[in-house]
């Protein structure tokens, strides 16, 4: 395994990058077809005649519908089940690319718990956890999860993903909090975690209308976050979408807060139009030999 790679969702069945170009994508989530701004794509449109298929088109800031999205609109991933819809800021309530971060943490929790042999359940702080991919990743692998979001519809959507799914109501604990202030009250609290996992924004707002910019408050919250790890933690995921920073800033981030080097490299989604890797976001990631 390489220390910077491009990892590429190869498992969807109910997701498509049809085509990309042009500063937009044009995707199938189920048998709906969206297209929506993306401005990492700056190359021209593979097949300008597939946009023509799009059932739904955001542009100037809000949705044009050539036709209704279904009234129960859902997404299968292997076991975890989505329900989506459209928002008013593009998105759908699901990160494709994600995927291949879902498998890393089932992969990890799983080989874990064949290696003891026993029911011991390993502890997972999800921060900025959204809808909940990640968070159902690590429930159905095993995990017991504390899934953290400062917004109180983020949450709600993503236990109802959590409840399609057939997760029972044990496996995650829900909070609904500014990831700093859940974290220094952890820390005071003596609470340790068996792994974590981050998916911050560029920017964003707490509860009480905290102010976060990434640049500035992610190096804070690591080593912060250090001090819920466990004597002997399992693993430590960064996800992140902005363009300003290097997925290595990441890896050396999260490699100076675990004494070790860690890995990184970017996510990306395949087009079926011309076969091209879409950029999707960066990663840095840490896990126990």
């Amino acid at each position: 395994m390489t220390n910077s790679q491009i990892l590429v969702a190869k498992e969807w069945k109910d997701y498509e990058l049809i085509d990309s170009g042009e500063g937009e994508k044009l995707e199938r989530f189920g048998a709906y077809i969206m297209a929506r701004p993306d401005p990492r794509a700056i190359w021209n449109k593979g097949d300008v005649t597939l946009w023509k298929r799009a059932d739904a088109v955001f542009a100037d800031e809000k949705w044009s519908f050539r036709s209704d999205p279904p009234t129960d609109w859902r997404v299968n991933y292997k076991d975890m089940k989505f329900k989506l819809r459209p928002t008013d800021f593009k998105h759908v309530g699901i990160f494709p690319e994600q995927a291949v971060n879902w498998e890393w943490i089932a992969e990890k929790l799983k080989a874990q718990n064949s290696n003891i042999n026993s029911n011991l359940k390993f502890k997972i702080l999800n921060l900025f956890a959204y809808t909940g991919g990640a968070t159902m990743a690590a429930a159905l692998a095993g995990g017991m999860v504390t899934h953290v979001d400062a917004s109180r519809p983020a949450m709600m959507w993503a236990s109802e993903n959590a409840l399609l799914s057939g997760i029972t109501k044990d496996k995650i604990r829900w909070i609904q909090d500014d990831a700093m202030k859940f974290v220094q009250r952890e820390i005071r609290r003596g609470v340790k975690y068996d792994a974590i996992i981050m998916d911050p924004p560029r920017f964003g707002r707490g509860t009480a209308g905290e102010v976060w910019k990434l640049e500035e408050d992610l190096p804070k919250l690591v080593w912060a976050v250090k001090q819920l790890l466990s004597p002997t933690p399992l693993f430590w995921l960064i996800n992140g979408y902005t363009a300003d920073l290097s997925h290595m800033a990441l890896k050396n981030l999260l490699g100076d807060a675990m004494c070790t080097e860690a890995e990184s490299g970017e996510l990306g989604l395949v087009e079926s139009a011309k076969g091209r890797i879409m950029p999707a976001g960066i990663w840095a990631r840490w896990a126990s030999k």
